[in-house]
């Protein structure tokens, strides 16, 4: 069996746990006490000084790294995707975030490698997107028929997920190690968030909100999302590969969706239910992993 794989399914849990605790307090540092932008300088701002070593000294990057696929990681994987994943959540509950982010990683990852390599899908991957694809339609059309804004924020999770493949597909040309990559991300992330505080706020709420909300958010955001999440998907993508790193996001959806409802209180829909039966199978054949073969 090869070695990649068992080192690269550890990984894909721990990112899958990660990014699905993110979403939670994600979800709930936007509707309680902080908004998005005070969140996001957490997000970033907290992992660029733990590893500003590694970004301004000297294993700051590969000289051999193409220049656009650096542009794209910090785009795909910075401040523009947490920014949507953020003011989607100001609209959308939990869940949704989960089925919608996670759905449609599989589904914009093929996109992307189909582009970008032309990268075709066949037999199971391609009936696990199909699979996806359906689930994530019948969810959205009860979202889009119903008088509750969630709509809003399903397009901002939609758009996060297409960012978040380009993330996926970036990092595999870019020749960064993943603390290098996690240090990139962040290190620029901060500076682009600098002016837009600046510019958009007076006075950052983290200076007037409980000391409890702050310091969640300071430890789930900065450390175990922005360093741990990030590195542990970057390891996912270089042990399995792209479309193959889209199995961390199976369980996120029913990880979300369970967290929500215990923590959060929100309902467990018919609805949700039947979008996790399509969407949570379609993830894993879509991720193409298959069982190592009989000797």
């Amino acid at each position: 069996m090869d070695r990649n794989l068992p080192i690269g399914l550890f990984a894909a849990l721990a990112a899958a746990l990660v990014g699905s605790a993110w979403q939670l307090i994600s979800r709930h540092g936007v509707t309680t006490t902080l908004d998005p932008l005070d969140i996001a300088l957490l997000r970033y701002g907290i992992p660029a000084l733990l590893l500003c070593p590694l970004w301004l000294g000297k294993g700051r990057g590969s000289p051999k790294a193409p220049r656009m696929a650096l542009v794209l990681l910090v785009i795909g994987g910075g401040l523009p995707f947490g920014l949507l994943v953020l003011a989607g959540a100001q609209w959308a509950p939990a869940s949704h975030m989960g089925i919608f982010m996670a759905g449609s990683l599989p589904l914009s990852t093929a996109i992307g490698a189909r582009v970008h390599r032309g990268e075709k899908v066949h037999g199971v991957r391609l009936v696990g997107l199909v699979c996806i694809a359906i689930g994530m339609a019948l969810f959205a059309a009860g979202s889009f028929h119903s008088d509750s804004p969630s709509w809003r924020g399903d397009l901002l999770f939609l758009a996060a997920a297409m960012l978040w493949a380009v993330y996926s597909l970036a990092f595999g040309h870019c020749g960064l190690t993943p603390w290098q990559g996690a240090a990139f991300v962040n290190g620029w992330s901060t500076l682009l968030l600098l002016p837009l505080l600046l510019w958009f706020t007076d006075a950052p709420r983290l200076l007037s909100a409980p000391w409890p909300d702050v310091a969640l958010q300071a430890v789930g955001q900065g450390v175990v999302a922005g360093v741990l999440g990030l590195v542990a998907y970057s390891v996912v993508i270089s042990r399995l590969g792209a479309a193959r790193a889209s199995l961390s996001a199976a369980v996120v959806p029913v990880l979300t969706t369970l967290g929500a409802a215990c923590w959060m209180g929100e309902p467990i829909t018919a609805a949700v239910l039947l979008a996790l039966a399509l969407v949570v199978p379609g993830i894993v054949l879509a991720s193409g992993v298959r069982p190592p073969a009989r000797p």
